[in-house]
């Protein structure tokens, strides 16, 4: 399995970047300050670095620099730091590639291919398209037309209900936590608001069921999560 050490002092951001990581095929190794940061890559030898320049009050160059002593693993900086002089800076000292906050799951996933790609690592193989319509058992998604079915009968969805699903269907097979449907599907960065996925999950539900009460497809996981029951075929950009 390709490793990818994951150095950011931000746990709730290390916890959703772990989970679209291991979505996308990799085992993630993560830290949360420069000690350990310094120490995991030593020990473990991460096939690449995703490092956090701001790791509270030590400096991500710092980390950068110290691995750069002793590996040419690929390092992705990521960055909340528009300043033109910390990405030179960065660069400079031996990072491969810079993401600035916020940034798409999808693209750090294809920023991180190509860097292993140039290194000659083969990371796990990307999904490829099936006639740009994302598929989980009975029902089919295409988001280009903002459109889902189910058994080819059409699905009155709002546009958060949509949102929702199209996120279970790419992560079907797995329970995705309460917190990131909250940061993916809503966008919020705190922990509370549960009650606003337990509900959109009962409507939604109530139009993917037949007996609501008896779900087949749409599962909730008290106090943990919620899951689609299948596998994703297909892009799941639906496009």
């Amino acid at each position: 399995m390709t490793r990818i050490l994951l150095v950011d002092d931000d746990e709730e951001l290390v916890d959703v970047l772990s989970f679209a990581l291991r979505r996308a095929g990799f085992t993630v190794l993560a830290a949360f300050s420069l000690k350990q940061g310094l120490e995991t890559a030593a020990k473990e030898r991460p096939d690449l670095v995703l490092l956090d320049l701001n790791l509270g009050s030590a400096d991500g160059f710092d980390l950068l620099a110290a691995i750069r002593r002793g590996s040419d693993v690929p390092v992705i900086l990521l960055t909340g730091r528009d300043a033109e002089d910390d990405k030179v800076r960065g660069l400079e000292l031996g990072a491969d590639d810079y993401v600035t906050k916020p940034f798409s799951h999808r693209e750090l996933v294809a920023r991180i291919r190509a860097h292993l790609r140039r290194h000659g690592i083969e990371g796990p193989a990307a999904r490829g398209p099936a006639g740009g319509v994302l598929r989980v058992g009975p029902l089919a998604m295409n988001v280009a037309e903002h459109s889902a079915t189910k058994e080819g009968r059409p699905l009155d969805l709002t546009v958060t209900e949509f949102r929702l699903l199209h996120y279970l269907m790419v992560n079907a097979g797995t329970v995705v936590p309460n917190r990131v449907l909250l940061k993916q599907v809503w966008g919020y960065d705190t922990s509370g608001g549960t009650d606003v996925v337990r509900v959109t999950v009962y409507r939604l539900r109530r139009k993917l069921e037949e007996r609501p009460d008896e779900p087949r497809l749409l599962h909730s996981v008290p106090g943990v999560g919620v899951m689609l029951k299948g596998e994703p075929l297909g892009d799941p950009r639906g496009t």
